[in-house]
C-alpha cells in the first residue's frame, strides 16, 4: 500500500543502520562543504556541521523516510448515527522541498466523513507528521495524506485535506518573496457536495 503512494520508497532502519548511514553521509557533506570552499574543519561553528545535519536529517527533517508508518488506532461505529465531518485542523507541517532541500512549513486540515469506522483523533496529526517528514513537493504530500486515509478508511463517504505553507526556496532565494501556498484534494461528498465542501472550509476559516 504505502509503496503505491510514496514516489521514494521508505525504508525502516535500525539504530545501528542509521549511525551507519549518518557517519557515511556526513562524510561526503564534508566533503561537499570542501568542494564549496569552506574551512569548516578549522572552524569553530561549522567542525561539527556535518555529523549535526545528517543527523538532522535522518532522525528529524527527513525521519519518515527511515521510520515506519505511525500505528493506526481504529474504533468501529457500526451503532452510531453520526455522519458529519471529522475535522482535525492547523496541524503542524515541517517539510522539505526536493527541489533544492529546503524547509516548508504551514498548517494542514483534514477531515472526513465516516463510514462505520473512525480513527483515533491524535492519528491524523501522526499520519501528517509522517508523511511531512520526507523530501517532496507540497502537491505530492497533500496526496500521499488523501490517499492513505483513503485506503486505511474503505468505507468513508469523503476525505478533504488542505495545506497552506510557506516555502524557504521562494523565500530566501529566487523572488525571494514571503507567500503561502495552498493545495487540496478533495473526494466523495467534498467533492460532490456544495454544502459539505463549504462547511470543511468554513471549520477552516473559524480556526
Amino acid at each position: 500500500m504505502l509503496e503505491k503512494i510514496l514516489s521514494n520508497g521508505n525504508k525502516p532502519l535500525t539504530d545501528e543502520e542509521k549511525r551507519y548511514r549518518i557517519e557515511i553521509a556526513q562524510e561526503h557533506y564534508g566533503n561537499f562543504l570542501n568542494a564549496l570552499g569552506f574551512n569548516w574543519k578549522d572552524d569553530p561553528n561549522m567542525s561539527d556541521t556535518p555529523n549535526r545535519v545528517t543527523k538532522a536529517y535522518i532522525n528529524e527533517l527527513m525521519s519518515g523516510c527511515f521510520t515506519d508508518a505511525p500505528k493506526i488506532t481504529m474504533f468501529e461505529e457500526a451503532s452510531s448515527d453520526y455522519d458529519g465531518i471529522v475535522f482535525q485542523g492547523n496541524i503542524e507541517v515541517v517539510s522539505m522541498c526536493s527541489h533544492h532541500l529546503l524547509a516548508f512549513t504551514g498548517k494542514a486540515h483534514v477531515a472526513y466523513i465516516p463510514g462505520k469506522t473512525v480513527i483515533g483523533l491524535s492519528k491524523l496529526n501522526r499520519i501528517v507528521e509522517w508523511f511531512a517528514r520526507r523530501p517532496q513537493i507540497q502537491e505530492g504530500l497533500t496526496m500521499q495524506i488523501h490517499n492513505y486515509l483513503q485506503e486505511i478508511l474503505p468505507d468513508n463517504k469523503g476525505i478533504a485535506v488542505l495545506i497552506e505553507a510557506g516555502h524557504t526556496c521562494a523565500s530566501c532565494r529566487g523572488v525571494r518573496h514571503n507567500s503561502t501556498m495552498k493545495t487540496s484534494k478533495l473526494s466523495g461528498a467534498f467533492k460532490e457536495d456544495a454544502s459539505t465542501r463549504n462547511e470543511f472550509y468554513h471549520f477552516i476559516e473559524t480556526l
